[in-house]
């Protein structure tokens, strides 16, 4: 695919992506209080999410996603739900054994996924942004099976690099907790802020 084009999708992808939104608030509060091997399968099915919107974008089926929208609904007000239980979980965390792994209770790796992969099907932010924007930059109808394949890699590349830039901070400040009392509050932040951001997607 031609250079010009390329390099703006990357750009606005950078912009987007690296702006930080509810699901992005929602995966370092998980980050900071349950460390980041618990947030692997939500991250992924962020991914997951975003190329599922490119390719319903590349492959001009608007109309047909316009048209499942009680579906998509449906799917995100379940991840949203999960998330506010997982917030509540946060909330009630024990913190007697100190700022570990086994500092609160996991979700298993297919909820996390199925959660991260909700409230990414289900956000107009991410939906509108591939839906409009590929159209203004490429002709859609040009774009062969390698070109897709580009632009998959790409927003893998891109989205991978953000996340993980915002998963080691939080990292960093989950490492700053030392006591029971700091571990307790860091718990409520987080699910202060988890259920915040299902509320935010929710309400979108």
């Amino acid at each position: 695919m031609e250079t010009g084009p390329l390099i703006i999708f990357i750009g606005a992808l950078v912009i987007n992506a690296g702006s930080p939104g509810p699901s992005v608030a929602a995966m370092v509060a998980r980050v900071i209080s349950q460390g980041w091997r618990d947030v692997i399968p939500f991250m992924a099915a962020m991914w997951i999410g975003e190329v599922i919107w490119l390719s319903v974008a590349v492959l001009g089926l608007a109309a047909l996603a316009e048209q499942f929208y009680w579906t998509f609904l449906t799917i995100k007000y379940l991840g949203v739900a999960y998330l506010l239980f997982l917030a509540w979980k946060m909330w009630r965390a024990p913190v007697d054994i100190g700022p570990n792994e086994k500092n609160a209770p996991k979700g298993s790796g297919v909820e996390m996924f199925f959660a991260g992969f909700a409230v990414t099907m289900g956000n107009p932010k991410i939906m509108i942004f591939y839906m409009a924007l590929l159209p203004s930059i490429f002709e859609l109808k040009a774009v062969s099976v390698g070109g897709w394949l580009e632009l998959v890699l790409i927003t893998l590349v891109v989205l991978f690099c953000i996340d993980t830039v915002y998963v080691s901070l939080a990292m960093r400040a989950r490492m700053l907790l030392k006591s029971p009392r700091a571990l307790r509050l860091s718990n409520r932040l987080s699910a202060g802020v988890m259920g915040a951001a299902a509320t935010a997607i929710a309400s979108r």
